[in-house]
């Protein structure tokens, strides 16, 4: 390991999962604190008696901005599943503008009439959250496959359902971690005929369900969603299984073990200096924007393959190795050492970049999606506009502030490290605009977010309000769900052409 971690040679476990018996000498150093990680344990966290629903931001905030929210609690009663205020909904609704645009387009794609039947929608919820080994939402909908009418006996694991679900498997895989590798071969493979086959219209609300909740995994990680009360709790006390993870990367308002790891090393002078040196960049970059000539198609290439390049140096410096896969969680996948691996790889030339003008989400993927299944094209398209266009002209303390530069560049970050391009966008905006730990918490958010800790959310932007790294975390969801619906709907326009 590197990067200010080692380890001891260890051979893999010969099951598969990870489960270290026979390995009691394999040990790890955690790059923050120094202390050994044991390979698997499970640990006892206490409960607070009120946890509020997310482990990063202050409950306090969450429930003030939510009783004073008359609006949230209509859409809830209008557009709930589950029929009760979720802990996802209770940190979305700091923007209440956007948590009605995603409701609606969760309700319609769960529970409308739609290609697919109803337990089928949530067993594809639970094979798509298994990828990123998000209990809160594997639970969430296996209450909810049991409540539409489905087969419990499709919970003991992926061998026990139908034929047709599991070849949803290698699609699922790609989508969550290289969806630039989906090609129509895939698609041919799963709409060819026989009794096994998709329909183009069953397919596509698959392919739309699986973006959602790899994206929603996402937001959950990244937010610190905490599980609903009434899950995995017992006397107070909640078992979390941990796999190469340190307690200080667990660290937060449960106490485990000297929480203070987690705190910040930067004085109150250090982040609002931070903040106003990002304030002044964006300036300059407005400034030079109206002085200078637009640059030219080669330097804009240029510039874009630099920062593809460099996304590759961004790590995540805790861990090193894969995160081993949960037996309850791997019931639902194939491969689960599959994972993300950057798009520019070291060492290869020629990557079939996306050049998003040649299919576009406006002029392309909108139209297939509606004409395949209808009007969830429009309700997608609400949603993405709404969280692009979102601002509240602040940034911290400042107000009447333009913060389009900042959101564009987050979201076009989001799609250079999965291989997509915009021509008319500079790409030099990004390195100027996001500093390394925020693109360290991007990176970790939309690539691998079963690793986001509180560290890394605490570390950048230390002078941002909460809710503005809520409408960060709602932009990198979308941006992502957008990335793989544009490579699997491609996919499809390239076998019906």
């Amino acid at each position: 390991m590197n990067r200010g971690s080692s380890a001891a040679s260890c051979p893999p476990s010969g099951d598969g999962h990870g489960s270290g018996h026979g390995h009691s000498d394999c040990r790890r150093v955690c790059s923050n604190c120094r202390k050994v990680l044991r390979q698997e344990k499970k640990i006892r966290v206490s409960l607070p008696l009120s946890r509020g629903p997310s482990a990063f931001i202050p409950e306090k905030e969450v429930i003030q901005a939510n009783s004073l929210n008359e609006r949230m609690h209509l859409l809830v009663e209008e557009y709930s599943t589950s029929g009760r205020l979720d802990n996802i909904t209770q940190v979305m609704s700091l923007h209440t503008q956007y948590l009605e645009s995603f409701l609606r387009s969760q309700f319609y794609m769960l529970r409308m009439d739609g290609p697919l039947p109803l337990p089928y929608r949530h067993y594809i919820a639970i094979m798509a959250a298994a990828r990123h080994q998000c209990s809160y939402l594997i639970n969430m909908h296996v209450d909810e496959f049991l409540k539409t009418g489905g087969i419990p006996e499709w919970l003991n694991g992926l061998e026990y359902v139908p034929q047709r679900l599991k070849n949803l498997n290698e699609i699922n895989k790609l989508l969550a971690h290289r969806p630039w590798l989906v090609s129509k071969e895939h698609i041919q493979k799963l709409v060819k005929t026989g009794e096994n086959n998709w329909s183009l219209p069953e397919l596509v609300h698959a392919v739309v369900l699986l973006a959602h909740y790899h994206a929603l995994a996402s937001f959950v990680f990244g937010s610190g969603i905490n599980p609903e009360r009434d899950l995995d709790t017992s006397n107070g006390y909640r078992l979390i299984s941990v796999n190469n993870f340190c307690v200080c990367d667990l660290a937060n308002d449960n106490n485990i073990e000297n929480a203070s790891l987690t705190s910040n090393n930067f004085g109150l002078s250090d982040s609002l200096s931070e903040l106003e040196a990002l304030m002044d960049r964006m300036k300059r970059l407005q400034e030079e924007k109206e002085e200078e000539e637009e640059a030219s198609q080669e330097e804009m290439d240029t510039r874009f393959e630099k920062e593809k390049t460099e996304s590759l140096l961004v790590v995540t410096d805790v861990f090193d190795d894969e995160i081993l896969s949960t037996a309850d969680v791997s019931r639902y996948i194939e491969d689960p050492g599959f994972g993300y691996k950057d798009f520019a790889r070291r060492g290869e030339e020629h990557l079939p970049t996306f050049r998003a003008q040649d299919y576009t989400w406006e002029n392309h993927g909108f139209s297939l999606v509606n004409r395949l299944y209808s009007d969830i094209g429009h309700l997608l398209d609400e949603k993405f506009r709404m969280v692009y266009n979102l601002t509240y002209n602040t940034m911290a303390t400042h107000e009447d502030v333009d913060t389009t530069m900042l959101r564009r560049a987050l979201f076009n970050y989001v799609h250079c490290m999965f291989g997509i391009r915009y021509d008319d966008y500079d790409y030099g905006e990004v390195n100027q605009l996001l500093e390394r730990s925020l693109k360290v918490y991007i990176k970790t958010v939309t690539c691998y977010p079963e690793r986001t800790t509180k560290r890394m959310y605490d570390s950048y932007w230390r002078q941002f309000k909460h809710s503005e790294k809520v409408h960060v975390n709602l932009l990198l969801m979308e941006a992502r769900m957008q990335a793989e619906l544009l490579y699997a709907l491609r996919a499809i326009t390239c076998h019906l052409t």
